[in-house]
């Protein structure tokens, strides 16, 4: 009899999100739900498969009365639901769809961008209930995120790397966080020299603490463990309510039958000796400043993904 591979194990414990644009992985793996980035857009529409959808996005706007950047900005909205659409097409679940990063510090400019992309999905017929919309979780993104939520816009926080930034999240109401397990690996990596094994892994150890956290003070705010280097981490998250995991270590998952077993425990989360943080403002960029890994990397993950929606506006300019 054949074993049960580690993909399908782990979806006993966790539900199992696909990292990806492309349509394709996204039909190998059968995950529940999908998310997608800038950087992963970007990196699609250069494929020929997808060329079609950004031809059809441009299309649509060649006779818009937009000019320059603003008529940049509206075919790449298109584009980002004409891709969302596509991959709600496959999974049975939900699909988060990423505000420009560009509007990590503007909650007025970010709740008005969410209101847009999810008023352009229910235009074309998809309930906002299927739609998350990811917002850097800067102090500016909880606050946005927390006004969409009050109006029914499901949000999904990310570049999350510390405490404070969960804890601002979870008071906001948003219905999930994806902590940033493989960048967090890197820079102490980067720092020590050293090769992180199983829970010793500080991306696995921060993900474990705010689950906790979460399930000790009653939080609803979902956790999905994010950006992943190896099957070991996300082995050692088996529990943690979701995690969103690239082709390539899904495809490692499936191929593996080795056993998964359950690492996180909400239950036993729940009778953990946590000591609950008061946050606000002045705590929250305070404790972010103390953390030196999170306030870099919360830097560089916002200016990395500004940078590829510049780069999607260059491809999208030279389309006219």
């Amino acid at each position: 009899m054949s074993q049960t591979n580690s993909l399908d194990q782990l979806k006993q414990f966790t539900t199992v999100v696909a990292d990806t644009g492309d349509f394709e992985s996204i039909r190998a793996y059968a995950p529940q739900d999908a998310t997608t980035n800038p950087t992963l857009i970007f990196k699609a529409v250069q494929q020929a498969e997808y060329k079609p959808l950004l031809a059809k996005a441009v299309a649509d706007n060649r006779s818009s009365s937009l000019t320059g950047a603003a008529l940049h900005r509206k075919v790449i909205d298109d584009l980002l639901v004409a891709f969302g659409r596509e991959i709600l097409s496959i999974v049975p679940g939900r699909v988060s769809t990423e505000v420009d990063a560009r509007l990590s510090f503007d909650v007025e400019a970010t709740v008005e961008k969410a209101r847009y992309l999810i008023g352009l999905y229910e235009k074309l017929g998809t309930p906002r209930e299927r739609i998350l919309i990811k917002i850097a979780s800067t102090w500016e993104g909880a606050q946005a995120a927390a006004i969409c939520q009050k109006e029914g816009i499901n949000c999904n926080l990310t570049l999350l790397f510390s405490m404070p930034q969960a804890i601002a999240c979870a008071e906001a109401g948003v219905r999930l966080i994806s902590p940033f397990v493989g960048r967090i690996y890197d820079y102490y990596k980067a720092k020590t020299g050293k090769e992180y094994q199983g829970a010793e892994d500080p991306g696995v150890e921060s993900v474990n603490r705010i689950f906790n956290y979460y399930k000790k003070f009653g939080h609803h705010t979902q956790v999905m463990g994010a950006s992943f280097r190896n099957t070991g981490q996300i082995r050692e998250l088996a529990g943690c309510d979701l995690l969103t995991i690239a082709p390539e270590l899904l495809k490692e998952l499936q191929e593996s039958t080795q056993p998964i077993v359950k690492k996180l425990d909400a239950a036993e989360a729940a009778k953990a000796n946590i000591e609950k943080i008061a946050m606000d403002e002045k705590t929250f960029r305070w404790m972010l400043n103390e953390d030196a890994m999170a306030t870099d990397k919360l830097a560089e993950g916002i200016r990395k993904f500004a940078a590829d929606i510049v780069s999607l506006e260059q491809i999208v300019a030279k389309s006219f």
